[in-house]
């Protein structure tokens, strides 16, 4: 079972400045369109670009829904056992219904 973060948490997280690393799983034209300012590496190439995948801080890893980004947590721990990883429950689009509905979504 994947660890999932609400927007809510991750917003929490953003205002408190805490240490962590977001990681944006779509593809390069949905990041330009609207992102949450996360490293932008798509699901395609989330093994090839796991070293850029802090291990020393907690890592939330979304995508507009919460599949794409779900896909990638289990890939990354079931190949390379990071333990530090969670999924953005309903990815950007939940985060542009709680907190930015101009936000445009690919």
């Amino acid at each position: 079972m994947i660890k999932e973060i609400t927007v809510q948490e991750l917003k929490e997280k953003i205002d408190n400045n805490e240490d962590f690393q977001l990681i944006d799983v779509r593809e390069t034209f949905e990041y330009e369109t609207s992102n949450l300012n996360g490293l932008n590496i798509p699901l395609g190439g989330i093994l090839i670009e796991a070293d850029q995948i802090a291990q020393d801080k907690p890592v939330i890893i979304h995508c507009r829904s919460g599949k794409r980004s779900a896909a990638a947590v289990m890939q990354l721990e079931q190949m390379l056992g990071h333990t530090n990883l969670y999924n953005l429950k309903g990815g950007i689009l939940a985060w542009q219904e709680a907190f930015d509905p101009g936000m445009t979504v690919y």
